[in-house]
């Protein structure tokens, strides 16, 4: 699989100056953590579950999740599982245009479905890339992932955990310092089963009884943004002590009363693409646009999604422009060890040690993402990556 892998090669060609490598669930951990992408969400209940997967991974999905947990009722676990396996087992059969599925993980409610859901799926197993681990903590958490290891034992398969940073602890200001210690001990300790971390900020907000709109991103709700902010400060640094940590989900997919004008600037959209532009504001893709870019700029990569329309914009704006390339390349030069170099778009100073580790990372999404073209920003990629009919491989 490989991102933007479901538009035709010669719109790739067109659109990338470095296309988007392939890879596949036994890649290294580090390049799936940052390949995750946009991740889909889907109750386990889905009766059509298996079709909608490969129907979602012809239209450029490349992670999901398979929920047991929040997203459907307590009374229907069973059932639910039950459908999991019958829908593993379909999917196995499933004819695809694509040569894999999506990355595929199950978000469970208790240690101990791990292990049993290994055992009857059998020899289907082979789908599936591990389990999300709901409201993280050091005390809740070690028992999800010794279960994991267990489970890796009886399905012969690597199996990686994304926990959910979720928890009342993480945001009441007097236990979040050790709440955020022990996380980290723990994912430390189990460091080569954890592939990456996700914020749950919908129950951020419900620890206070608060929703965002959608005029406004995770960022405009400062005691959330607080939450994050700690985070990615003691779980997401740059030293090789960090993890990958996923943006906050967006809740929104249908337009609403608004109270702020749209925050979509009319100057990258023209011709025929302000009827994009149209399209986005009418659907609330505005705000989520900004809260992608917000993710990025606070250190997240990727993002939880919760309906299909979310994940073009995730990825159009994953994607390393030609302009960050070109720094990220200049600041890696194997014969600089320091200095100030004037950026080759004559327009900042790339100063070679503190950007540094922008570049790796930088390096390491354009693997996965792929490079623009110079002439290309999110408006085409964006409209390229939107739902149609598959042209080539």
């Amino acid at each position: 699989m490989r991102h933007f892998g479901h538009i035709a090669p010669e719109v790739r060609q067109r659109l990338f100056h470095q296309e988007p490598r392939t890879f596949t669930s036994e890649s290294p951990a580090r390049m799936l953590a940052v390949a995750l992408g946009a991740t889909l969400y889907s109750p386990a209940t889905r009766p059509h579950l298996a079709e909608d997967v490969v129907k979602q991974a012809d239209r450029g999905v490349v992670s999901m999740v398979l929920c047991l947990e929040d997203s459907i009722g307590d009374a229907d676990v069973p059932e639910a599982e039950e459908n999991l396996i019958r829908q593993f087992s379909a999917l196995a059969d499933q004819p695809r245009a694509t040569d894999d599925p999506p990355l595929l993980f199950i978000r469970v409610r208790t240690p101990e479905q791990i292990p049993d859901l290994v055992r009857r799926l059998g020899p289907h197993v082979r789908l599936l890339s591990g389990f999300v681990l709901p409201k993280f903590t050091e005390e809740r958490g070690v028992p999800f992932l010794e279960a994991l290891g267990d489970a890796e034992a009886l399905g012969s398969r690597r199996l990686y955990a994304m926990p959910v940073l979720e928890s009342p602890e993480l945001m009441h200001l007097e236990t979040r310092r050790e709440a955020l210690a022990g996380i980290a001990r723990t994912v430390d300790k189990y460091r080569d089963r954890v592939l990456a971390l996700r914020l749950g900020v919908t129950d951020f907000c419900s620890t206070y009884g608060l929703r965002r709109t959608p005029d406004m991103t995770a960022y405009d709700v400062q005691i959330v943004a607080s939450v994050i902010a700690d985070v990615v400060n003691q779980l997401a640094r740059a030293d090789g002590t960090g993890f990958t940590v996923s943006g906050p989900v967006w809740e929104y997919f249908r337009v609403q009363q608004r109270m702020f004008k749209p925050q979509l600037r009319r100057s990258p959209f023209h011709g025929r693409a302000e009827e994009l532009r149209t399209a986005l504001i009418e659907h609330d893709m505005d705000g989520l646009l900004r809260e992608i870019e917000l993710d990025r700029a606070n250190g997240l990569l990727g993002k939880t999604c919760i309906h299909p329309s979310h994940v073009p914009p995730v990825h159009a704006l994953s994607v390393v422009s030609h302009e960050e390339y070109s720094d990220a390349r200049d600041i890696l030069r194997p014969e600089l060890d320091g200095g100030v170099l004037r950026s080759a778009y004559t327009n900042k100073m790339n100063e070679v040690k503190p950007h540094r580790a922008w570049a790796e990372r930088t390096l390491e999404r354009a693997a996965v993402f792929g490079v623009a073209n110079e002439d290309v920003g999110f408006v085409e990629l964006l409209a390229a990556g939107a739902p149609a009919e598959r042209k080539g491989a």
